[in-house]
């Protein structure tokens, strides 16, 4: 077939695939970068929290009514940590800081000088009086977890000094040494002459923020082996055996309660839920994206139909002379099929300048990644098997059309 006929009878009548062109381009644009941020927000929902199993792991906020002293509130940790691991199904119970996931916590500036004029990164701040490797299920790729005399007791109302031990995840360590081992390295917390160093004696694979930010930094975290009192609220976190978690919340929070001689504010809550919390409106925003996505296809694939539509009705008597010069069925087919993928063709190469223009302003301006080759070539054959679908049906109904039919005056 003659391609240069049909470019010149496009000439002849430049707006209609002008405005087809324009909608393939813009629609090719924003679906690659949108199934792009919904893929990268899909795969950070996904992230693993480093828990070994998250569906059996959930914690307890427990706050005491009462107005003993700190020494009194110490005695108390330790009687509700026991009094927790008694209960039938419990694999492991540490007393925490805070919680992956839960949006609730503190960081820390760490460096590796404490000479540096800024810190080499802003990690979460994990502090437990028991094993959270085990509790947990963290997995351990270098060095160990800390012995029991490491872990100390804290007052968080007095002045204290950091346990001498620390745990990193291997993101925190890739990140202040980098292609070294980070065992035996001094961690400081802070810089300047009020800094505080702890010494790194294990490595876990990966341990997420309490704030789960994108990126690194939700990955940069520390674990401090002490048991901190002097507060009226306590956290503690329990995995339990599969399958236990919902008999053991409550008969954890039962325990807890008898054997309270005040009245207890507790709540319980599961890192599954935290997870759906955190990440609800990424996946909001990708389901709203989906659906635009389809909107947009059906709105080009609407227009190329109407479109082919319109130009069968106009050229009805040119069709209609051209079957009686004996051009086949076949000829009007292809004719309008290759019409359609040259205007779909100028669009998609449209598009594809509009999607990285796009991309190249969502990278500088909201430090999103560049966008892969395969968004853009997918989307390209999804909107030129788009436009020959599109066209099929008005490009048969024309190669239908009886020359007797197609000439006769309206």
């Amino acid at each position: 077939m003659e391609i240069r006929p049909i470019f010149s009878a496009l000439l002849r009548s430049k707006t209609g695939p002008i405005l087809v062109a324009l909608q393939v381009g813009l629609s090719l644009g924003i679906l690659a970068n949108a199934l792009h941020i919904v893929e990268e927000r899909r795969a950070v929902a996904a992230r693993p929290s480093g828990l070994l199993d998250e569906a059996s792991t959930f914690y307890f906020t427990v706050r005491n009514l009462n107005t003993d002293g700190p020494e009194q509130m110490l005695a108390t940790i330790k009687r509700e940590t026991d009094i927790l691991r008694a209960v039938p199904g419990v694999v492991s119970v540490a007393q925490v800081s805070q919680m992956p996931l839960s949006r609730s916590g503190s960081n820390n500036s760490v460096a590796v000088d404490q000479r540096q004029e800024r810190e080499t990164a802003v990690a979460s701040q994990y502090v437990s009086g028991d094993s959270l490797v085990k509790t947990f299920g963290l997995k351990l790729v270098e060095g160990r977890d800390f012995a029991p005399g490491e872990i100390v007791d804290v007052n968080e109302n007095e002045q204290r000094e950091l346990p001498k031990q620390v745990l990193v995840t291997k993101a925190l360590a890739d990140k202040m040494w980098p292609g070294a081992s980070a065992i035996g390295k001094p961690v400081w917390f802070g810089t300047g002459p009020s800094a505080l160093s702890s010494q790194v004696v294990g490595v876990v694979e990966r341990l997420q923020s309490a704030h789960g930010e994108v990126g690194e930094r939700g990955e940069f975290a520390t674990i401090v082996p002490a048991r901190l009192y002097g507060t009226p609220g306590n956290l503690y976190a329990l995995r339990t055996e599969a399958g236990q978690r919902d008999r053991v919340m409550k008969e954890a929070e039962e325990a807890l309660r008898k054997s309270s001689a005040t009245p207890l504010i507790l709540q319980a809550k599961t890192v599954e839920e935290d997870r759906k919390n955190r990440y609800r409106q990424d996946v909001a925003l990708s389901w709203m994206l989906i659906a635009v996505s389809v909107l947009l296809l059906l709105v080009t694939c609407s227009g190329i139909v109407g479109m082919a539509s319109l130009w069968v009705t106009q050229r009805r008597k040119q069709i209609g002379v051209r079957r009686a010069l004996g051009a086949r069925k076949l000829d009007i087919l292809r004719y309008f099929i290759m019409e359609n993928f040259m205007i779909t063709s100028a669009g998609v190469f449209g598009g594809v300048l509009v999607g990285l223009s796009l991309n190249h302003l969502l990278v500088t301006k909201l430090e999103m990644t560049r966008l892969p080759a395969h968004y853009l070539i997918g989307g390209a054959v999804v909107f030129w098997a788009l436009g020959i679908l599109a066209a099929y049906g008005p490009a048969w109904r024309a190669a239908s059309i009886s020359p007797a039919t197609a000439t006769r005056s309206a």
